[in-house]
């Protein structure tokens, strides 16, 4: 991977470390559908006029079908559903199940066709990162609720083959003007639901910041910079980012909050840095970068 791809990926782990975190506060005085709306409105009214003023909505209107597909595979189910499920998980068991979107991304990727392909390296990387991943956060699946976490299966599944459908049908279009619109799209969806689950009092400043953060932050900055990180990488390979959200959290809590460092943690910590250098690695084979694709917690 180049400098470049490598300066992007490690931003992207860092912004999108932290967005469970987030969700879980939020949902404590939001209903997820709420918390969706909010979270895509403020996003889209951010990026729909830079993304106007650059001329980037022009030509999507043919477009519409694959668009929205793409904005509710991407953004609008599993969004819903991660909000839902973190109501009942911890954001740090959340942040494992969500490390399986590489693993997934790339069985799909194979089978429908695609060039990433699934090497025995490729494989090996992906397979080590998710026991670092297990090794770093811990598994205490006692007293889960099946459903939270067939709704975390969903998401996974969700952010998987939403890249392909943007790598394949979408990726001729401008990037800027592709995640404006499936914003709105998801925002306007949403609208009608939201307003009939509004708090019956104002949310708490911390609730406000979550928000704010996640819409800000973690959507429209972040899916600016991982377009940028795909096509630097690939579909595939840019979903390994995954592997490495718990161990920015697990980082964040030993030093901002005094958190015990244990062995599993430095253990996994380790293994999820291999792991990501092994699945994101070019094979000799592989002349030109995968097409755009995206995904996001």
């Amino acid at each position: 991977m180049s400098r470049r791809g490598w300066i992007l990926f490690g931003t992207m782990c860092v912004i999108w470390g932290v967005p469970y975190l987030m969700i879980r506060v939020a949902v404590r005085e939001l209903t997820p559908a709420t918390l969706v709306f909010a979270r895509t409105a403020l996003a889209a009214a951010l990026l729909l006029p830079i993304a106007a003023g650059r001329k980037e909505l022009r030509g999507l209107l043919p477009h519409w079908r694959p668009l929205l597909l793409f904005a509710a595979v991407e953004i609008g189910a599993p969004w819903l559903l991660l909000a839902s499920a973190e109501k009942h998980l911890s954001s740090s068991l959340t942040g494992l199940l969500i490390a399986a979107v590489p693993l997934i991304g790339a069985v799909v990727a194979t089978l429908t066709g695609g060039d990433e392909g699934l090497g025995g390296r490729r494989l090996a990387g992906l397979l080590i990162g998710l026991a670092g991943v297990a090794a770093l956060v811990g598994l205490d699946v006692h007293g889960t609720s099946v459903t939270a976490l067939g709704e975390i299966g969903a998401v996974a599944v969700g952010y998987a083959v939403g890249p392909l459908i943007l790598a394949r049908r979408l990726s001729d279009l401008p990037s800027l003007g592709v995640i404006a619109v499936c914003l709105a799209a998801c925002a306007l969806a949403y609208a009608p639901l939201a307003a009939t689950e509004l708090p019956s009092r104002v949310p708490s400043g911390r609730v406000a910041a979550s928000v704010v953060g996640l819409a800000v932050l973690c959507t429209a900055l972040a899916f600016v910079l991982f377009f940028a990180l795909i096509a630097e990488v690939g579909p595939v390979r840019a979903t390994v980012i995954t592997y490495l959200n718990p161990a920015v959290a697990a980082v964040l809590g030993v030093s901002v909050l005094g958190e015990s460092f244990t062995l599993g943690m430095g253990v996994g910590f380790v293994l999820v840095v291999t792991g990501c250098a092994l699945a994101t690695r070019k094979s000799s084979s592989q002349a030109t970068p995968a097409a755009l694709a995206v995904g996001e917690p």
